[in-house]
């Protein structure tokens, strides 16, 4: 677990699993895969595996460690709804979430097949926020499945945003991440579907964060949309 994450929407990341493999066209420059095997490289134990789903029993506890609160991305590195992640275990972590209710859990995933399938089997207190994926038209499919659950706040992350989102239903969406894939071959991200995007959080009163343009170089590209800068969070 990380006490500072540089992932500009959290403050901290947790990883109960590690590991996952590539579903659709967001996955293709995952930036997981290449640190996970890095982290291996450099001896670190949860990575021993590389990039091979692997689940840490002795990481579930690390929430209750962390005494001050803060807003936790989990899994960072893997999908806690890949089918190779025990159902049992999904259920231990949620129940985590539930107890060390003085933080804030974010949770993303591009299996909402399975999400929707394990929603009823598991609480959903209020300070666990439920997220999909999404990154062309296509996979707007993962937004209806997260719709269905009882989840208090429902997010979608457009990124890498790898084409525009004509027909985006915000129904039922309470916070909006946009951003453009980052690092070497890197996809564009044209700016029109990002600003249609965010128009269209406007027009539905939904919060709407933008991440980063991205590209190879991230940081000279900069995170302003329009000329200033977009992180809004929902309320709470």
């Amino acid at each position: 677990m990380s006490l500072n994450s540089p992932i500009e929407w959290t403050e901290g990341t947790w990883n109960p699993s590690t590991g996952c493999d590539k579903i659709s066209p967001g996955c293709k420059n995952c930036y997981a895969e290449s640190m996970s095997n890095r982290l291996r490289a450099m001896g670190q134990k949860n990575y021993r595996n590389g990039f091979e789903v692997t689940i840490h029993q002795h990481m579930l506890c690390r929430p209750f460690l962390w005494r001050k609160p803060k807003m936790i991305f989990v899994n960072s590195m893997s999908d806690l709804f890949h089918i190779k992640v025990p159902n049992e275990f999904t259920e231990n972590v949620f129940d985590v979430m539930q107890h060390a209710d003085h933080h804030t859990y974010q949770v993303l995933t591009k299996r909402s097949h399975r999400l929707a399938k394990l929603a009823p089997r598991l609480p959903w207190p209020e300070n666990v926020w439920m997220g999909v994926s999404v990154e062309m038209e296509n996979f707007l499919f993962r937004v209806d499945h997260l719709r269905e659950t009882p989840a208090h706040i429902k997010f979608i992350s457009f990124e890498p945003l790898l084409g525009p989102i004509p027909d985006l239903d915000l129904t039922g969406i309470d916070w909006v991440i946009v951003g453009g894939e980052s690092g070497p071959g890197a996809r564009q991200m044209k700016k029109e579907w990002a600003v249609d995007i965010r128009d269209r959080c406007l027009d539905s009163d939904v919060a709407f964060f933008f991440k980063q343009w991205g590209g190879f170089n991230k940081k000279a590209a900069g995170h302003k949309l329009d000329g200033r800068t977009w992180n809004q969070f929902p309320e709470v």
